[in-house]
């Protein structure tokens, strides 16, 4: 009978990897917790994690995990990544609506499998609670309108969540917009102290990439804020951060937004429920879009132990080709090793490379399209990760207790790139330059100037990771917590 069903929980991520990555893992969590779990994906990545067999890999681990598909209302050629990753957002904004409203209505409130992923024959509530990626405010309409419940999740960090939410205090503190052109150095560095309890952490550089206008009617700005300002109105918000990390700011968070579990880092509280199950396989797929090219792994094990610095600019962003070279040279003149991530479609003007480059990458480097990022960071010869910050990366980086050099591209990464350096200070900032000298002179700090204190740092971060996971922990009594939240909601 219906009442014997556990709650059933529809995920709806923003259609980009980090956000499809760090949701699809909580859909996992859901999923081992007990609940019945409906994942809803833009055919365009529906298409390319089929691709890459993520999909099929939870499905024949899972009986009553499905997924769902809508269009992001793009072209198939649309490149989805670098200046024209916003539009993903944006256009799903507009068609959003009315998609998901006729994808509930059509398959009573998906309590049947709505393109046969799920178990024919499966007997599970309709949708029960909706958690929602929180910049697609759209999909409340629908939930408030069918009388579902809904929870906002954010895939960034609390340090940057609340900066966005701060928008209006930052725009009436005449902080924003820039007056004059924001590569201007002396403007960018003038402090932030409209942001609640960030008072002499931030620079103006160091806000959200969506804060680096010169009209406060930016049309992106706008939507972030209002978007950001929606979340008040769930009856939960989750985060992938967990307290002892961000413990000040969560605080301020919880002023406005009271229900907050933190239950981060997720791609590591996974590891962790799963090892606390022996019913579960410990063989996952990474939800990757791209192949992982494993040699990488093969050429690690060669390496000394922490000797190896690990680059990736993740998944949406795109480099000039003069910014290549002055990452590629900057590396080699440093004498280190390093392991280098350079996707497919990330160089603009790709040509030829000097010859020095290629010798000195032979002689101690090592390049590949894509790799398993989190193996990698917990690899022994692993000592330094040159990243752009996203929250998935500075994460991963931090439970491996890798320390990083940040060199943030877009969004949240400016904000995480400042914690890194100057709250945590397990790394280094290299925001808003890209310069061969700046380089190789980060890279020699990294790697063998301040190294044992960094590693140390690090490793101090990592357990505290560790101990937020472990039974009784900040993250995972707060997981518990949310799992019987959700289970009220049928009471």
């Amino acid at each position: 009978m219906e009442e014997q069903l556990p709650p059933h929980v529809l995920i709806f991520p923003l259609p980009m990897l980090g956000h499809v990555n760090s949701m699809l893992k909580l859909a996992e969590l859901f999923f081992i917790s007990g609940l019945h779990v409906t994942v809803l994906l833009s055919e365009h990545n529906h298409s390319l994690l089929l691709r890459q067999g993520s999909l099929n890999s939870l499905l024949s681990r899972y009986n009553g995990f499905q997924f769902a598909t809508i269009s992001d209302g793009l072209p198939d050629d649309h490149p989805r990544s670098g200046k024209r990753t916003m539009d993903i957002m944006m256009r799903l904004m507009e068609v959003g609506e009315s998609q998901l409203r006729n994808l509930m209505v059509s398959t009573d409130w998906l309590s049947k499998s709505e393109s046969g992923d799920g178990v024919v024959g499966l007997k599970r509530r309709p949708v029960t609670c909706i958690v929602i990626d929180g910049v697609m405010g759209f999909a409340t309409k629908v939930s408030e309108e069918m009388g579902i419940p809904f929870i906002y999740i954010r895939t960034c960090g609390a340090c940057s969540f609340w900066a966005n939410f701060s928008i209006p205090e930052v725009i009436n503190a005449d902080e924003i917009p820039l007056r004059a052109s924001y590569q201007k150095r002396k403007e960018m560095d003038l402090p932030v102290t409209s942001v609640p309890g960030m008072e002499g952490i931030l620079r103006r550089r160091d806000l959200p990439v969506f804060f680096r206008v010169h009209d406060v009617n930016d049309t992106i700005l706008q939507t972030i804020k209002t978007e950001t300002r929606k979340t008040t109105k769930a009856r939960a918000l989750i985060l992938n951060t967990f307290e002892d990390l961000e413990g000040p700011v969560l605080d301020q968070i919880r002023k406005q937004i009271p229900k907050l579990f933190s239950i981060g880092p997720l791609h590591a509280h996974l590891k962790v429920r799963i090892a606390a199950n022996p019913m579960e396989s410990s063989a996952r797929n990474s939800g990757s879009f791209w192949e992982e090219d494993r040699s990488c792994i093969v050429w690690l094990d060669s390496q000394p132990h922490k000797s190896v610095i690990f680059v990736s600019f993740g998944s949406v962003a795109v480099l000039t080709r003069d910014e290549l070279l002055e990452f590629w040279h900057g590396l080699v003149n440093s004498g280190q090793r390093f392991l280098w991530v350079m996707r497919p479609d990330s160089v603009i003007g790709k040509s030829d490379i000097p010859a020095e480059l290629e010798e000195g990458t032979k002689a101690r480097g090592y390049i590949v399209g894509w790799a398993p990022q989190e193996e990698i960071l917990a690899h022994p010869a692993i000592s330094g990760f040159l990243t752009h910050a996203g929250w998935n990366s500075t994460l991963e980086s931090i439970t491996a207790g890798v320390p990083m050099i940040c060199w943030p591209c877009s969004a949240d990464q400016p904000t995480n790139s400042r914690f890194v350096s100057d709250v945590w200070k397990i790394g280094l900032d290299m925001k808003d330059t890209c310069d061969r000298v700046i380089v190789e002179k980060m890279v020699r700090e990294l790697m063998e100037v301040r190294n044992d204190e960094f590693l140390d740092k690090a490793e101090h971060m990592s357990n505290l990771a560790r101990k937020a996971l472990s039974k009784g922990g900040s993250s995972s009594s707060n997981l518990d917590s949310l799992i019987e939240f959700i289970r009220s909601m049928i009471a």
